[in-house]
């Protein structure tokens, strides 16, 4: 069975946040199952440039503003995963994915629709059609539609499914009504059932609508979304969809997060031997500039996105009684400038306590995971989430809010078992008791020991996962076989 993945964004060619890190796990577990798998990929200014094959120097995007001419390299295989890169130096060869300087692109409409359009022409090249075309979120959700409007009457493509899965929500690419014609799409998809949205094109209603089946990231956002408290207005859509929705949590790829093999750390530990541990602890606070002079002080590591989404208005409310506490909080990331500001301030004012990065550092991020006693993630929403997942396996106990992929990941610590803290009301109050708790536990060492070691022996690999989406595969490509080609239809 042949799958192509199709997103704006993986690993190792290019990444903005954990969509990437799927796109570079789940084909690689799938293939490991037998499957012929294939990825596709933008080839933005940061990803080097793969080799060029002959076929595919000058493919025609038939986009309604005006012809458009890509060229598809192979990128590399590794693993049994071949990857190709779409190149179209005009919309790709920038400084950013999807923005730059905190804004969007204002063309990223025809820029995903190009590169939708170059998919479904690179597919249409091969000797045989995929069985598969898994799509992610807003920036391929043209796929489907495209597939089944423009390409709709294309005889090659016709037992070919797609699978859409929705990664974050609460990001639904909206843009004007008069895209439409720019992008080849006729203005009656301009409707309640398919791509209107109060007024405004939604790209991300679209896959939904269009695609055979839909997943999201894990089986408690699966069922928030269908409610208006997490549904980010599609709520009624998806439910309207649920005999075909599924959430399947994300796997790990402990290739690259493992303590015990993880080269971006000063020292190696596994359960068995956690001396490594320690001074994983000491180096991480020298990096940040403060003598490592009190190792029994718990250090609190977040590394994240600075946004409300991930509960920062609520550190916010609840940093400077943080500061009174016996801890050290280490924070990593960028993103809302008023929570970037508020780390940069409580470091200055509380130097030792407050110690913040306002960038991204994939060795830091590592050696944070590694360093710290405890992991924080307060989100209002998050549909998965691997962080928590990856302080688990390096024995960072987390704390997090009960929702979404949280929630399923981590069990609540009760003094004898669970794996983390969990707080479910989405206020500063609970945030703070929880962290008092965390705190309070950490006291008793032998029990934090024991809490430590059933996280790190948890296992979150890609096999579990891959074996769930394979099975979707394997069921929509029997009901495609069932049915006649679309030429067949057409004259029957």
């Amino acid at each position: 069975m042949r799958i192509v993945f199709v997103a704006s964004e993986g690993v190792p060619y290019s990444k903005t946040g954990g969509l990437a890190d799927v796109v570079g796990a789940l084909p690689k577990a799938l293939a490991g199952l037998g499957f012929d798998v294939e990825v596709l990929l933008p080839r933005y200014r940061m990803t080097k440039p793969g080799r060029a094959i002959p076929s595919m120097q000058s493919v025609t995007l038939p986009l309604a503003s005006g012809y458009r001419y890509a060229s598809i390299q192979e990128g590399g295989e590794a693993h049994g995963v071949h990857a190709y890169l779409v190149d179209l130096p005009s919309y790709f060869n920038r400084e950013g994915l999807y923005q730059e300087k905190g804004q969007d692109y204002p063309d990223n409409a025809e820029r995903f629709a190009a590169f939708s359009l170059a998919a479904l022409e690179f597919v249409k090249r091969a000797a045989t059609p995929p069985d598969i075309l898994h799509c992610h979120d807003w920036q391929t959700a043209l796929v489907p539609i495209y597939l089944r409007n423009l390409y709709a009457e294309d005889g090659f493509l016709s037992r070919t499914s797609v699978v859409f899965t929705v990664h974050n929500l609460g990001y639904q690419g909206l843009f004007p009504p008069h895209i439409l014609p720019h992008i080849s799409l006729h203005a009656g998809l301009f409707t309640i059932d398919a791509l209107e949205y109060y007024g405004k094109v939604n790209f991300l209603k679209g896959g939904i609508v269009f695609s055979d089946f839909v997943t999201t990231v894990s089986r408690k956002y699966a069922e928030e979304i269908q409610t208006p408290e997490y549904g980010c207005g599609l709520e009624g859509v998806l439910k309207s969809h649920a005999d075909r929705l599924q959430g399947i949590l994300n796997g790990v790829d402990y290739d690259a997060w493992d303590p015990a093999t993880d080269k971006l750390l000063p020292a190696n530990y596994t359960p068995e031997n956690l001396e490594g541990k320690k001074a994983c602890k000491k180096a991480l606070l020298e990096k940040m500039g403060v003598q490592a002079l009190v190792l029994s002080r718990p250090v609190i590591g977040i590394v994240s996105r600075f946004a409300a989404q991930k509960g920062f208005d609520l550190i916010a409310d609840i940093a400077e009684r943080l500061a009174e506490l016996d801890l050290t909080i280490v924070a990593l990331g960028t993103g809302e400038p008023v929570y970037e500001e508020l780390f940069r301030t409580m470091a200055a004012k509380y130097p030792g306590k407050f110690l913040v990065k306002v960038a991204y550092d994939n060795t830091l991020a590592h050696q944070i995971e590694a360093g710290a006693d405890m992991f924080l993630m307060p989100s209002r929403y998050e549909p998965c989430g691997l962080n928590q997942i990856y302080s688990m396996k390096y024995g960072t106990v987390p704390i997090v809010r009960a929702t979404g992929g949280l929630d399923d990941t981590i069990e609540p610590y009760d003094g004898k078992t669970g794996t983390g803290f969990k707080f479910s009301e989405y206020s500063a109050p609970a945030l703070f008791k929880v962290i008092h708790q965390a705190l309070e536990a950490f006291r008793q060492p032998k029990a934090w020991q024991r809490l430590m070691l059933t996280g790190m022996r948890k296992d979150f690999s890609w096999t579990s996962s891959a074996k769930q989406y394979a099975k979707i595969y394997q069921t929509l490509s029997k009901e495609k076989s069932k049915s006649k080609p679309a030429t067949e239809a057409a004259g029957s």
